[in-house]
């Protein structure tokens, strides 16, 4: 199905950030676009910041003067929501209320063409509820940027219940002839990113409230041993705790009170103590001036015996000393030293060679063997970080989280694997997709932390998905 033509205009309906965003992005790809907001004088600043905008990138050498004109001139503020009548593609990005945004799209169909199309830039809302009631459901389809829209690549596409195909396909090629990458999603709640994501935040949360480490050690561990660009409290921070949470209520409200996407009462607590994050200068880390930077726990450089560690290492067991050290497959180190009879430190994942820490458990063992553990690690250039013996350890345990979740989905038939990983690597900048994490770590590896975790801790948030552990059977078998 062909995108839609570029000399068909484009409304886009809200003149806030990500409004005026959506706007300039229709604008750069040749569209003549009516921004519109109910707020008068609202449109045409707008139009104004983005034509500021453009100015300095052609001051600063990034945009020649003559593509700078040209996207002003097909920028054109909306005086009244009646202007908008000659526009191929309405996108709504108005307040996340579904009686706002119905009401919005009934008085749109009304005044567009028959063969218009209505997208909803909702993160969260029913798309499939928002076309219910209309005259021409079919018209209506989800289009859901990231924030900014002129630089995030991530343009989720949302099918209703009464979506016409064709009408996806053609929002789908628009938004990639727009540079945008794609991933079509089921209208199921928080659609892929905002569902898949929750269990970055909420293990992140659950570690936090078991004593396992600190804000600042876990966000460390997060960045330095498993890859990701920011760790989940800075992110939260940033996000705004109060978003964060809200997102978090919506998904598991949704989901019938579904555990996997239960709430966590630390940030509903600092929620109602105003702890927001960075725009209210205090959230899990201050932002106000007060206090520094908080440091991660790393473990002090050790003297002591030094063994010198195998090139492959962190893919098997190996001895060092008189302790075996071994990757997590989710049992406790103590566990395993009963049955082997000899002291354990079990090792977290890290991922790629520009990972610099590295996380370990411990069983009951002599100072002396803890030196040799640590200074062995050290020896590797790796930071360590010594964790409570816990099933699943960190990353591990995130990494299994957002695997089952991917998982899941795909059962649900939310979306396919590969249009999973395309929106969690590029709506959220994840240094892979959960489903190509879960092939690399090994299925079956997944199953069983999983596994570990849920009989330690009898939460059901941790309950395999069942297309999860077949497939890790069928791979078992197959070799």
């Amino acid at each position: 199905m062909p995108a839609l033509p570029k000399d068909s205009a484009v409304a886009v309906i809200g003149a806030g950030t990500m409004g005026a965003g959506i706007a300039q992005v229709a604008a750069q790809a040749g569209h003549k676009v009516f921004l519109y907001d109910v707020v008068e004088g609202a449109a045409a600043k707008a139009v104004a910041r983005t034509v500021t905008g453009l100015a300095k990138r052609v001051a600063d050498g990034k945009l020649d003067q003559a593509a700078c004109d040209a996207i002003s001139a097909r920028l054109i503020p909306a005086a009244a929501v009646e202007h908008l009548a000659p526009a191929a593609l309405f996108i709504e990005a108005v307040a996340e209320d579904m009686a706002v945004k119905r009401t919005l799209f009934a008085k749109l169909e009304a005044l567009a063409k028959p063969d218009a199309i209505l997208a909803t830039n909702t993160s969260t809302l029913s798309v499939t509820a928002m076309a219910a009631g209309l005259a021409r459901p079919e018209r209506v389809v989800g289009m859901h940027f990231f924030n900014p829209a002129t630089v995030m690549k991530l343009v989720e596409v949302i099918r209703g219940m009464a979506s016409d195909p064709a009408v996806v396909d053609t929002i789908e090629a628009t938004a990639q002839a727009w540079g945008k990458v794609t991933a079509q999603s089921r209208s199921t709640p928080g659609f892929i990113v905002n569902r898949i994501a929750r269990p970055y935040y909420a293990e992140a949360l659950r570690l936090l409230e078991e004593g396992v480490a600190d804000p600042a050690t876990l966000d460390a561990i997060m960045t330095e041993a498993g890859g990701f660009r920011m760790g989940p409290f800075a992110l939260m921070d940033l996000i705004g705790n109060d978003i964060n949470y809200r997102s978090t209520r919506s998904v598991f409200d949704a989901y019938a009170a579904d555990p996997r996407y239960r709430p966590s009462l630390i940030q509903q607590e600092m929620v109602e103590a105003g702890w927001l994050g960075r725009k209210t200068g205090r959230g899990f880390y201050r932002y106000d001036g007060q206090g520094g930077a908080p440091s991660p726990k790393t473990e002090p450089a050790v003297g002591g015996t030094m063994s010198r560690l195998p090139e492959d290492w962190q893919t098997g067991p190996v001895t060092v000393g008189r302790v075996l050290l071994m990757p997590t497959d989710g049992r406790r180190a103590a566990d395993i030293a009963r049955a082997e009879g000899r002291p354990v430190a079990v090792h977290d994942l890290r991922f790629g060679p520009e990972s610099k820490r590295i996380v370990v458990a411990l069983s009951d063992m002599p100072d002396d063997d803890r030196r040799d553990v640590v200074s062995s690690l050290q020896a590797t250039g790796l930071a360590v970080t010594v964790v409570p013996d816990w099933p699943g350890l960190v990353v591990m345990r995130t990494v299994a989280m957002l695997a089952n979740e991917a998982h899941e989905a795909m059962l649900q038939g939310v979306a396919d694997g590969a249009a999973i990983d395309r929106a969690m690597r590029n709506g959220v900048n994840y240094p892979r997709g959960p489903v190509e994490w879960g092939r690399m770590v090994g299925l079956g590896r997944v199953v069983a932390v999983l596994d570990a975790i849920h009989a330690a801790t009898g939460d059901p948030r941790y309950r395999v998905a069942m297309n999860l552990r077949l497939a890790a059977r069928d791979a078992a078998a197959n070799g």
